[in-house]
């Protein structure tokens, strides 16, 4: 995977984030993942198409997963990962896919993003396109959120 694809991503959710309410984003580790997915909580995946290829996954713990939709919903609480807050996740998973594929358009590729798949309970496993897939760990005000990236 070209290194220069993965800045929009990184761009994306530093923008997007501060924009629904976080205030302090942060980069984690980086690191290549096998391509089956295992967690406990909430699977977000966005496909692209286009003169790229691939899938943006995004993995978030269930309490994180209600933290954040908290925040998406001005903070209004949110005690289970009802149709309200699933909706509020999958419109982040949108709007950080849709931000990265802008970024990516800007940089001469033309890609368009299928819409949001959900998946939420415990261990989820989702299987990736490829065999090459790179995590990026993330922390919107401390809350860890993975994404897992493959373009072709």
């Amino acid at each position: 995977m070209d290194v220069n694809l993965i800045n929009p991503f990184i761009l994306a959710f530093n923008h997007v984030m501060k924009q629904v309410g976080f205030s302090e984003i942060k980069s984690g580790a980086m690191s290549a993942k096998s391509k089956d997915i295992t967690s406990s909580g909430v699977i977000l995946m966005v496909g692209f198409v286009g003169q790229l290829q691939g899938n943006i996954v995004y993995v978030i713990d269930a309490e994180s997963a209600k933290k954040i939709a908290s925040t998406m919903m001005m903070g209004m609480p949110v005690n289970e990962l009802d149709s309200m807050a699933c909706s509020s996740l999958s419109e982040l998973s949108n709007m950080l896919s849709a931000h990265a594929a802008t970024h990516l358009s800007a940089m001469g590729y033309v890609v368009d993003i299928s819409p949001p798949g959900l998946f939420q309970g415990e261990n989820i496993t989702m299987t990736m396109s490829s065999n090459k897939v790179l995590c990026i760990l993330f922390y919107a005000d401390g809350i860890p959120i993975e994404l897992n990236i493959t373009i072709s």
